[in-house]
């Protein structure tokens, strides 16, 4: 059926969305300003893919291209610009940022949308620790050029301009749920079993389909989240290496070189120190697609040619951040359609 939600483009709901665009616009502005002060350059990257990118649990938009004689040949709607902003680093640049509009399906609600706005930024030569200092002064600029004191959410408050908390993801399961994680891994491998016992002793249901990781999903997002980012924004670090497709492992090879930035509670940011191993890569991906025809009976292809890249790629960092979420939260916005200039239309479901 078609959905009763009054439309955006209405004049009277409109003019109470306009102040949070309005910042948005500034937002944007002081983006630019911040990453031109450090010699970035600004990049558009392609939205049409080979692959929409290769993560179990992120849906993809298909479509395809067809040349002069109507052969058709499949293509996706990008939902990261990571792809092609990795061939760049590879092509020789060195600091580039893109804010891009990506696409996911199955994902709509308050802070979800099918068409949003990904601000990455990458740093060729640099760790990945650098970001995090990145982050602070993003939070910082794009605060300023809002006007806003604090960025809230579900009554939640943050002080953007407050000294990040660091928090490795192994403290938090300990502070904010009693478990601990690392006893859950054997040598590498994630013991399925000592984590669901430990779920279920916190109150998180748990079914007889659900792996290792889709336990520790469901803990973070009931258990660990909700406390992240209260006061101050909050960097949860230190990621399993089973949660991190796409990171370099550390020393000790049971974690990985990632980390997300929450602010009220809510996640906004996802950065990594880059895997440049290419054959690591494949095996990864051939893995994540796996799981991902397990659980919804389709995958994706792999991109060969960001393989080839991946193999002449420089050392680097990266990271995506939410811009729209970023906006809900120095606005003070209750929806992200609220901070979006056009929302998807609803869809017209079958019965």
């Amino acid at each position: 059926m078609v959905s009763a939600r009054s439309p955006w483009w209405r004049p009277d709901i409109h003019a109470d969305r306009r102040p949070f665009l309005k910042a948005r616009v500034r937002m944007l502005a002081g983006l630019r300003a911040f990453f031109g002060a450090q010699s970035f350059v600004e990049v558009d990257t392609a939205i049409l893919q080979i692959s929409p990118g290769n993560e179990a649990h992120i849906s993809a938009f298909a479509t395809q291209m067809q040349d002069g004689a109507g052969r058709a040949s499949p293509l996706y709607l990008h939902s990261s610009p990571e792809f092609a902003a990795k061939k760049l680093l590879a092509a020789g640049e060195e600091r580039i940022f893109t804010v891009a509009h990506v696409f996911r399906n199955r994902e709509r609600d308050r802070l979800h949308h099918p068409e949003f706005t990904l601000l990455e930024w990458y740093r060729a030569h640099a760790p990945y620790q650098r970001l995090i200092e990145d982050c602070a002064g993003i939070l910082a600029a794009t605060a300023k050029a809002a006007g806003a004191d604090l960025l809230t959410y579900g009554g939640a408050i943050a002080d953007p301009f407050e000294e990040l908390e660091l928090l490795s993801v192994t403290e938090a399961f300990d502070r904010y749920a009693g478990i601990d994680l690392l006893a859950t891994i054997d040598g590498l491998t994630p013991n399925r079993e000592a984590l669901a016992a430990n779920a279920q002793k916190c109150g998180v249901r748990v079914v007889r389909d659900d792996s290792w990781s889709d336990i520790f999903s469901k803990l973070l997002s009931v258990k660990i989240e909700p406390h992240l980012g209260h006061g101050r924004a909050t960097i949860l670090m230190d990621y399993p290496a089973s949660e991190a497709a796409l990171a370099n492992l550390q020393e000790d090879q049971r974690l990985a070189e990632r980390f997300e930035l929450y602010a009220c509670g809510v996640e906004l940011a996802n950065g990594f120190g880059e895997l440049t191993d290419a054959d690591e890569q494949r095996r990864r991906f051939e893995a994540e697609m796996a799981e991902r025809q397990r659980i919804y009976g389709e995958s994706y292809p792999i991109d060969e040619d960001f393989l080839a890249a991946l193999a002449v790629m420089p050392p680097a960092s990266g990271i995506a951040l939410g811009f729209d979420r970023l906006v809900m939260l120095a606005t003070g916005a209750p929806h992200i359609e609220q901070v979006i200039w056009t929302p998807v239309a609803e869809g017209v479901w079958a019965k």
